[in-house]
């Protein structure tokens, strides 16, 4: 059973494997069915899929000790699809938060992009966990994308949590597939908000005109329900300092979302962020803002905190990242800025 396949934060689960069962089949437990049937499974592991509900018969999830019947659709479902790209370990430095038999916690930084895809086929944070799991038999086979349970954009910074084995990515897949972990992001946007707090709502999915973008619907009859509750942390005039909690997890989610408001993210070249949008015509300001820009590979956004229930202990695991340098130095430019202008 391959362990593998893109993964984005809308929290999909994709069907690996499908099987009808014969008219002739005798009554038999699902594991010993699939260990049968599954190249290279074992059925400890099988078993660990029936347990975090990945394996259903119907479309209805079941245990590892379900009897199969004749007629019975038995189908695999894992939170990434099938596998696409070969792998190469590179030796790559990555800021690990924290690390256990189970779990691995990374602070990504911006422009590193998570796992391989189509036009990033190296320099990736999975090409550097292979290598630094080198011995991990999760990261020896070959897989893709091996423990993700999800993902933050190239250009955003901050935390990640990577499963290190078996039953750490089915209970940490579940978990993100439940919304039951938490997330925070902070991220400046241009405009000043009108409320010191508040909730944005609204189905995002792909952009019919540019299937590289996230929209929202708001009519409901498109995309997936997403919702994004904000906090203004500091003003800055023409520009906000926000923290963010997803109650969902879509693609691009505070970036569209925050568009959708008039409120695109600083520098977010996909979502018009990278333009001067708010602020005086002075060409001493102007030529400030494009110094901003230059700070950042991209949009302003850091995954500043991070929470999950451990799945080895059941306990409660809380971490926090600092904003990167050259975002703490974008604050801190904003604020000479203002407090310049307040002197004048």
């Amino acid at each position: 059973m391959k362990m593998d396949g893109d993964l984005s934060d809308n929290n999909e689960l994709y069907e690996h494997y499908r099987f009808s069962v014969d008219p002739g089949q005798h009554p038999l437990r699902i594991d010993k069915f699939l260990f049968h049937r599954l190249e290279g499974a074992s059925r400890s592991r099988i078993q660990t899929a029936a347990n975090a509900g990945n394996i259903l018969v119907n479309g209805a999830e079941v245990k590892p000790n379900y009897r199969v019947k004749p007629g019975d659709l038995v189908s695999i479902v894992l939170p990434h699809p099938p596998r696409e790209f070969e792998l190469v370990p590179e030796n790559i430095p990555i800021d690990i938060i924290f690390e256990d038999e189970d779990v691995i916690v990374v602070n990504k930084q911006a422009g590193m992009v998570v796992h391989p895809g189509h036009g990033n086929y190296s320099g990736t944070l999975v090409h550097a966990l292979v290598y630094h799991l080198s011995d991990n038999p999760l990261f020896a086979g070959g897989d893709v994308r091996p423990g993700l349970v999800h993902r933050i954009d190239k250009n955003t910074s901050g935390l990640l949590v990577v499963a290190k084995n078996d039953m750490a990515l089915q209970k940490l897949a579940r978990q993100f597939f439940n919304k039951t972990s938490g997330r925070t992001y902070w991220a400046l946007v241009w405009g000043d908000m009108e409320s010191d707090e508040g909730t944005i709502e609204g189905h995002i999915g792909r952009n019919p005109r540019d299937r590289t973008q996230m929209t929202v619907f708001p009519g409901g009859d498109q995309g997936k329900p997403a919702v994004t509750h904000y906090r203004v942390l500091e003003r800055f005039g023409y520009v906000n300092l926000v923290e963010c909690r997803l109650e969902t997890g879509r693609t691009h989610q505070i970036r569209a979302h925050f568009r959708f408001i008039s409120h695109p993210l600083f520098n977010d070249p996909d979502y018009g962020g990278d333009q001067i949008l708010r602020g005086t015509t002075f060409t001493k300001y102007k030529q400030f803002v494009r110094n901003c820009f230059q700070l950042l590979p991209g949009q302003a956004l850091h995954a500043r905190t991070l929470e999950f229930v451990h799945p080895s202990t059941g306990r409660e695991v809380k971490f926090e990242a600092e904003i990167p340098g050259n975002f703490s130095d974008l604050l801190q430019k904003w604020r000479h800025y203002i407090q310049g202008r307040a002197g004048e």
